[in-house]
């Protein structure tokens, strides 16, 4: 029978033990997207939203959301971030009436644990972002998919989404 890591003797809830495991340099690489109406792709194109640059504001939000993860997953550990990085580019199909926002978050920390974790709640928080900022403008915006894309370092190994 193989052992639950997450469950102590009593089938609680633990967090981890990872003081055994060696200390490597970690990368995780998070995307998410939200897709937005005409309106909405101007203003920030254009740099007219009513609550300033809307990317920046997500970019330092990420960043942000990023260092808290520890605080808002209950049994992630607070890990010392060495890096955060959060970039945006559009997909835009005006004929079908399609803007997209594609958000790429990496996080990067030399540890004894990933940061997974961390390049996801990164992304997820950039979206929230821009729909908070955006949705006077529509509240039809659609967030989403998020997903881990790659990540290395550590004793599983790398991983690359769609390769094996």
């Amino acid at each position: 029978m193989s052992e639950f890591t997450h469950f102590n003797e009593q089938g609680r809830a633990k967090m981890v033990d990872v003081s055994e495991k060696a200390e490597t340099v970690r990368l995780a690489v998070a995307h998410s997207s939200i897709e937005v109406n005409q309106s909405i792709y101007e203003q920030i194109t254009q740099g007219t939203n009513k609550k300033g640059d809307v990317f920046a504001v997500a970019q330092v939000a990420g960043i942000m959301a990023a260092k808290q993860t520890s605080s808002i997953i209950p049994m992630c550990h607070p890990i010392p971030l060495t890096g955060v990085n959060i970039t945006f580019h559009w997909k835009v199909d005006e004929a079908a009436g399609r803007f997209v926002v594609f958000i790429e978050a990496e996080a990067k920390t030399k540890g004894v644990t990933g940061v997974e974790m961390e390049a996801l709640t990164a992304a997820s928080a950039a979206a929230l972002t821009i729909y908070d900022m955006c949705k006077a403008s529509g509240k039809e915006m659609v967030i989403g998919p998020t997903y881990l894309q790659k990540k290395s370092g550590g004793k599983n190994g790398d991983y690359e989404r769609g390769r094996g």
